[in-house]
């Protein structure tokens, strides 16, 4: 009886959660329908912010959103949260992409390299860094980025990325 009771107990919990999982991100038509599309977006990034919870991959995605959008002062706070706390080296890449893509090289250049240091064998981000290195008309950089990728493995991603530099195409993300 104890064990159906217990049994009983821990699935309703899990079907409890569940249901306050699935009603928690779901996002009411009227957050955004009628609006002004500024403020239909600003309204879903802050229920985008709500559902992101604590996951660095999705805060930082939104505030990439915050960031390109003209809203830098809230895509920043949430750049300098998700890195002042136990960053993973793959956060740091992350928003090292959403400043190149805001055309902020410099910054995202201090990101890519410090990513590249503590990951000296990726040679995917190899490539993609130094795709970006020659698209920011640095070549001598970005061919040393080559030459170390394709010394580590030559891979179908990473030549392509440095096919693409050449010929003025960006990596794909």
């Amino acid at each position: 009886m104890k064990r159906h009771v217990v049994l009983v107990g821990a699935v309703l919990f899990v079907v409890g959660v569940a249901a306050g999982y699935a009603a928690a991100r779901r996002v009411a038509p009227s957050v955004y329908q009628s609006k002004p599309a500024k403020e239909a977006g600003r309204a879903l990034l802050v229920e985008a912010r709500a559902q992101a919870g604590k996951g660095s991959w999705e805060r930082i995605a939104v505030g990439r959103v915050y960031y390109l959008a003209g809203m830098k002062a809230e895509g920043q706070a949430i750049f300098d949260e998700v890195l002042s706390r136990k960053a993973e080296s793959s956060d740091y890449f992350r928003v090292a992409r959403v400043y190149r893509e805001a055309g902020e090289w410099a910054k995202a250049k201090e990101l890519f390299d410090r990513y590249l240091k503590t990951n000296p064998n990726d040679d995917k981000a190899l490539a993609e860094v130094g795709a970006y290195y020659l698209l920011a008309k640095d070549r001598e950089t970005a061919e040393k980025l080559f030459e170390r990728s394709f010394r580590l493995e030559s891979e179908m991603w990473a030549t392509v990325s440095a096919a693409g530099a050449y010929l003025g195409v960006e990596p794909q993300e």
